[in-house]
């Protein structure tokens, strides 16, 4: 019976410990490849997602200035009542006047003007009748403002504006991926010369368990212990460093990849080791056609061009035609003075030319000027950022060559290292090497092994930057970037 209690408790005990570990049990590690986390930070990344607001507000600039071609309703409704006097017998008369007119005006791209109105009207004096009339008129600009180009000048630059707005986008995500794929190189890195110097400390413990033994067995002075003590323990601080370094990286990539719920984040991709090889004036080519940066600035120079050519054209005369035609109907009833507006009873219609042209014309010439220096300094700008990227672009592949080449070096370096320690270990076994020389060749090990490591995560990272000159690490990440990602951001916000 005693057992049997004993049993019970030893269960519930158990059972309690298992709920307490279910209700606090930390998420499982993540793990991630370079896809992956490329993945989350495109869909994730708050930055990203606050510079993908600005192509969307972009698209709400070109809509608003489309409006210019929205036809304009207009209407009114006037009363007025004035007194004069008959001229030959001088007696008062009272004069009511009513009057309601609708009309609508319309944009043209030629840089017109086009309008239909309609009114009516009654009279009251000594004879009252109604007044009904139809008219369209017209205007038309015949030098300055005249043409598509001047009428659409907002709208062209707030597409040219988009265009320019979603490069400033492609630029961030290509930083971010940049930033993204060296973050996890690094926390590989960091994960591997953690291993590196767990595994320095457990040599250093063994190594100092074989020191007191022989120095048990009479065979090494006990002075051995203690530099043996000293590098262990020399070695367990470098772990327990390294173990720091690895969650504060954790930490960055997930917060770059807003990962809340995630207790750790496991690599799961080794860096590549291929040799990557892309000659000169091909990458140039790339780099001047992808490269975001320099679109958005080709966006900017064509908007320049653009205003310069209006501004030109507004140094014209301000010289346009005007016509309207229309019909009139009087009649002491409503619907005899509509019938008559329908016959045409009483045509109207005239058409004239109107001419202006401020004498020196300072401002609009001055306009010119300041658009051609405007042009002139984006052009400059342009040739500067393509001298800079071309610098990149050289740089970037010294960068990636001598980045392979070290990994080759780094691993031969690894390889003598490990030999000298075996060398070391059995000429310390004889007596020919102290435990601190062992030790000494040991550090060497550990630093060549870090280097190597460190050669091949410098490796990935040069071919990010290489990738991101040539502005080809989105599609090499599988990444496309279009309008329709703001666009969407625009529908939802109508």
């Amino acid at each position: 019976m005693m057992t049997m209690t004993r049993i019970a408790a030893v269960t519930l005990a158990g059972s309690l410990m298992m709920g307490v570990g279910l209700v606090h049990a930390e998420p499982a590690p993540l793990r991630l490849t370079l896809n992956d986390a490329v993945r989350l930070s495109f869909e994730r990344n708050l930055d990203l997602k606050v510079e993908l607001y600005n192509p969307a507000q972009a698209q709400a600039d070109i809509y608003r200035a489309l409006g210019i071609y929205d036809p304009v309703l207009n209407a009114s409704v006037n009363y007025s009542r004035s007194s004069t006097t008959e001229t030959f017998f001088f007696t008062p008369i009272n004069i009511d006047t009513f009057s309601a007119t609708a009309g609508v005006t319309q944009q043209l791209p030629t840089g017109g003007t086009l309008g239909v109105s309609g009114s009516s009207g009654w009279i009251s004096n000594s004879n009252s009748y109604y007044n009904n009339g139809f008219s369209v008129s017209a205007s038309q600009p015949l030098l300055r403002n005249f043409g598509r180009e001047t009428t659409e000048l907002t709208i062209e630059v707030a597409r040219f504006g988009k265009e320019g707005s979603l490069a400033r986008y492609r630029t961030k995500l290509a930083d971010t991926v940049a930033q993204v794929r060296n973050d996890y190189f690094k926390l590989y890195n960091l994960r591997e010369l953690l291993q590196v110097k767990r595994t320095s400390l457990a040599l250093a413990q063994k190594i100092l368990e074989e020191t007191r033994g022989r120095v048990k067995a009479g065979v090494l002075p006990a002075m051995e212990i203690l530099n043996a003590e000293f590098s262990a323990a020399s070695r367990e601080k470098e772990v327990i460093d390294a173990e720091r370094a690895v969650r504060d990286q954790v930490d960055v990539l997930r917060l770059i990849l807003q990962l809340e719920n995630a207790a750790d984040i496991l690599t799961a991709e080794p860096p590549m080791r291929e040799l990557v090889t892309l000659a000169e004036p091909e990458a140039l080519t790339r780099a001047l056609s992808n490269r975001p940066e320099l679109a958005a600035q080709r966006a900017n120079l064509r908007i320049d061009e653009l205003q310069r050519r209006v501004a030109k054209n507004r140094t014209l005369p301000d010289l346009s035609v005007t016509a309207n035609f229309g019909f009139q109907g009087y009649d002491p009833r409503f619907g005899g003075a509509y019938e008559r507006t329908l016959k045409a009873d009483f045509p109207t219609w005239g058409i004239g030319l109107q001419f202006s042209y401020p004498i020196g014309n300072r401002a609009a010439e001055n306009d010119y000027i300041k658009s051609k220096l405007v042009l002139e300094q984006a052009q400059t700008q342009l040739r500067s950022l393509e001298s800079g990227v071309a610098n990149e672009v050289r740089a970037a592949l010294r960068l990636v060559d001598t980045s392979f080449r070290q990994i080759e070096v780094t691993s031969r370096g690894t390889a003598y290292a490990e030999e000298r320690l075996r060398a070391f270990r059995t000429k310390n076994a004889v007596g020919l090497a102290t435990t601190k020389d062992v030790f000494d060749v040991e550090n060497d090990l550990v630093s060549a092994k870090a280097t190597q490591i460190q050669a091949l995560v410098d490796y990935n990272n040069a071919l990010t930057t290489l990738w991101r000159v040539t502005g080809e690490l989105l599609e090499r990440q599988g990444i496309k970037v279009s309008a329709a990602q703001a666009d969407e951001l625009y529908q939802r916000a109508k």
